[in-house]
């Protein structure tokens, strides 16, 4: 956020489904915020933080984007997705966050747990995502092993999700499982075809890796606690943006 009380905004949209992660199938809306400090091989939502978004960038106060959120939902949603990029960079959504809850809308994000941000706490479903191998990126476990301790410590809700590509990032996921075994665990099967414009074609892709994903967990002897998820969002519109 600037000086002037303003976040960096890409996109505003729903009521849609939430298609990922320990609330899946919700009804929300969305913020997304621009930035990130990470810059993985599959995002796929780098015109966040790659350049190419720059001109959709909008510098809103808090009360700027919930009158947006209600112009387009009305009063027919009751919950709010932080998306991004990376929405932790921010360092006063507190601001936001009051203003929703104050409207007594509930409001969730997923971060990669890079950071703490003290509104966490404020958040009503947490989601941290460490990246897997073939994102290119290296988790800080340090820093993950802190934000998990403070948040089981002070009893919030959160969950960890863990994106699967392959067998390395399926052996990734084993290790976050080992590392945090009381923490709720998602795995959800990755988008490896962000080009691909028919959503039927998609689909068929992604229902193929998603059985797969599920049966390599089934056979696993360590990966008993867990949840298995497809990217609900993609299987319903494709690659389309704003959904």
């Amino acid at each position: 956020m600037t000086a002037a009380g303003r976040f960096p905004v890409m996109e505003i949209f729903g009521p849609t489904v939430q298609g990922e992660g320990m609330v899946i199938g919700r009804k929300t809306m969305f913020v997304r915020t621009a930035g990130c400090d990470y810059a993985c091989s599959w995002c796929d939502s780098a015109f966040t933080w790659d350049g190419t978004g720059k001109r959709d960038i909008r510098m809103l106060t808090a009360a700027e984007i919930v009158s947006e959120l209600f112009r387009l939902g009305g009063e027919s949603f009751s919950h709010v997705t932080l998306s991004g990029g990376n929405p932790a960079l921010l360092a006063r959504l507190d601001e936001l966050i009051a203003l929703l809850h104050d409207r007594g809308i509930e409001v969730a994000l997923e971060t990669q747990g890079s950071l703490w941000r003290d509104w966490f706490l404020a958040i009503d479903d947490l989601t941290l995502s460490p990246k897997p191998p073939s994102s290119g990126m290296n988790a800080d476990w340090a820093v993950l092993d802190q934000l998990v301790a403070k948040l089981t410590e002070l009893n919030r809700n959160y969950s960890l999700k863990v994106v699967v590509f392959d067998e390395t990032d399926l052996a990734y996921a084993g290790e976050v499982h080992r590392r945090y075994p009381h923490a709720s665990l998602y795995l959800q099967s990755g988008n490896d075809d962000l080009a691909e414009r028919d959503p039927a074609v998609l689909l068929n892709r992604l229902l193929r890796r998603y059985e797969w994903l599920v049966q390599r967990v089934m056979d696993s002897t360590s990966l008993k606690s867990v949840r298995v998820l497809p990217q609900l969002h993609a299987w319903l519109w494709g690659n389309k943006r704003g959904v």
